[in-house]
């Protein structure tokens, strides 16, 4: 071997034959979702069935949030000029950083320095202590609040899931402890939300905290892609984009069809 060989731990390839962490891409077709493809591919193995289960909410949970963040009038503006759609989608993509989706990773990263340092404080005296931490350094908390909703519905609806996982464990609990404290702090309710969920379920699942943008940009690309070509097929080109005076234009409110409750 010369210097130039390395090595590679995720596909496979040879001739009539294609593996992804050891599986044959083909056996995995019609036989895994894509959800859990994403996780073999990010964390080398599959999840069961249950957690492949929470997996695949938490994609749902964030495939978007209308056109107002930055990532979708990033896409708006970029399909307005007449860019490709792998620009425009790209353009969306860029605008995904600390302020905009990157609240999974600084959440996790609170999550696993409070749990681990906790020693023999409780989970509620763990919680107080990062907090006073944070305060300390003028570093803000993420993953609590949201700019429109009080109660983020996805937030109870990833817990439910990971309860039915079986993921109730340290780092649910001191993510619900804090929001608790953080009540107390700041004279107002902060509850958890989406961002703040997937951040205390990607812990419990042991996922390294340099992968938690991933699963937010993952998600959002097929609403980022459907941004693009809404602006491409049904605006004018270079139009001037009012990043919040729109309204709703779609379906009008419908319930799931029985057999996919």
């Amino acid at each position: 071997m010369d210097d130039l060989h390395w090595e590679t731990t995720i596909t496979e390839v040879k001739p009539n034959e294609l593996r992804l962490r050891g599986y044959r891409l083909d056996e995995l077709m019609g036989a895994v979702g894509f959800s859990e493809a994403i996780w073999l591919a990010l964390m080398g193995d599959l999840p069961n069935p249950k957690v492949a289960r929470l997996i695949d909410a938490i994609f749902v949970s964030s495939i978007d949030h209308g056109a107002t963040p930055p990532s979708a009038l990033a896409t708006h503006t970029a399909a307005s000029t007449g860019a490709s759609l792998n620009a425009s989608v790209a353009a969306g993509v860029l605008s995904i950083n600390k302020w905009h989706g990157g609240a999974v990773e600084d959440a996790m990263r609170v999550f696993y320095d409070g749990v681990s340092g906790k020693g023999d404080k409780s989970i509620d005296e763990a919680a107080r202590a990062t907090l006073d931490k944070l305060e300390q350094s003028g570093v803000k908390v993420m993953g609590y609040g949201h700019r429109v909703h009080t109660k983020d519905p996805r937030t109870t609806r990833l817990f439910e899931l990971a309860r039915d996982a079986e993921l109730t464990g340290r780092y649910i609990q001191f993510a619900i402890a804090l929001e608790e404290n953080l009540a107390y702090h700041k004279k107002k309710p902060l509850p958890i939300n989406v961002d703040g969920a997937i951040a205390a379920i990607l812990c419990e699942l042991g996922v390294p905290v340099e992968l938690a943008n991933a699963f937010f940009m993952i998600a959002r690309l097929p609403g980022l892609v459907a941004h693009a070509h809404e602006e491409m097929t049904l605006q004018k080109p270079m139009r001037r984009i009012h990043p919040s005076d729109h309204s709703y234009a779609g379906p009008a409110a419908r319930d799931l069809p029985t057999d996919n409750k």
